[in-house]
């Protein structure tokens, strides 16, 4: 049996990035929001409390995760285009995980969010002429990243969460 963490197996960078790829990536990211919509369609307020693994988020922590995290990006993204040398300001995921907001507000509040925020987000990377994407940003814990590899970390972000949901209710028979 595949590892529950990773549905859709681990990130990984690939050695070259296209332009092919990166339009596939976007094209990710812009379906990202109703793909995680079918996920959590028509569940109940007790599945969206439910853990998607043994120790893992609940359904609810893992949408309004997805939001906080693709917003954070969004916004790394810009300002690195206005800051030279930008430094990401990493965050604690988990416990970002246990506020009020990630434990009770219904999913729809990121839902929302995220159709718009992707949205923005994948006409910004549109928008750009091609040598941006080689542009860089530093994050503490995972060095330089170029805009082409926050375009396909993001796209697989979507794909792993959303995976997490409809692994669960394939489990339980939702």
């Amino acid at each position: 049996m595949s590892d529950p963490r990773y549905p859709v197996g681990k990130f990984i960078s690939p050695e070259a990035y296209t332009t092919e790829f990166r339009n596939a990536c976007l094209l990710g990211l812009e379906q990202a929001p109703a793909k995680l919509e079918l996920a959590v369609a028509g569940l109940t307020e007790a599945q969206l409390d439910t853990p998607y693994r043994d120790g893992g988020w609940t359904v609810r922590q893992v949408v309004h995760h997805v939001a906080d995290s693709h917003m954070q990006s969004y916004l790394r993204c810009k300002f690195a285009v206005s800051e030279d040398n930008f430094t990401v300001k990493p965050y604690d995921e988990a416990a970002w995980a246990q506020f009020e907001d990630a434990t009770h507000l219904p999913v729809e509040v990121s839902l929302s969010l995220l159709r718009g925020l992707h949205r923005r987000w994948v006409a910004w990377f549109r928008s750009l002429p091609e040598q941006a994407f080689s542009r860089t940003m530093f994050h503490p814990e995972n060095g330089d990243m170029s805009w082409d590899l926050v375009v396909a970390l993001y796209s697989w972000h979507c794909r792993h969460h959303t995976a997490h949901i409809e692994e669960l209710r394939m489990q339980k028979g939702w």
